[in-house]
């Protein structure tokens, strides 16, 4: 008799995703060990005189904080893509809740990180004194 049993197909994926969660996780880690260090280069500049070198450091503080943000957002859903692709589903899945329930907050907070790293210009300042109007007329009043 005939055994109507297949051997299990192999799958392929497992090591792809798996080092394309430890690249994941070491951007991450870099990207904060990053943060921490220009926020003591920070926290030492500010007892120093120069505002030029605090500005610099905090406008490199939000671009590290607007990487880390992304990274955190996009690599669980690169990551699920390909889990799919290679038919995991179950670790596409898990990829997959990671990036929503992750990805919706870093995103937010990415926005509001970016609004700061560029801000509008400020309003101009209102006119004080004469103005000449038309006509060539440039007395003020009152005198």
């Amino acid at each position: 008799m005939a055994s109507s049993t297949s051997a299990p197909t192999a799958r392929h994926g497992g090591p792809v995703v798996g080092l394309l969660t430890l690249l994941w996780v070491g951007g991450l880690l870099a990207l904060v060990c990053r943060w921490f260090a220009i926020g003591m280069e920070h926290w030492a500049a500010s007892y120093s005189v120069s505002s030029s070198e605090t500005e610099y450091l905090g406008r490199q503080v939000s671009q590290v904080v607007l990487a880390t943000l992304l990274l955190a957002a996009a690599g669980p859903a690169v990551i699920a893509a390909v889990a799919y692709r290679m038919r995991l589903a179950r670790t596409a899945i898990v990829f997959l809740v990671l990036a929503v329930v992750g990805g919706v907050p870093a995103l937010t907070l990415a926005a509001y990180v970016y609004r700061d790293l560029d801000p509008p210009p400020p309003p101009p300042a209102p006119v004080s004194g004469c103005r000449e109007h038309s006509g060539g007329d440039s007395r003020c009043p009152g005198g």
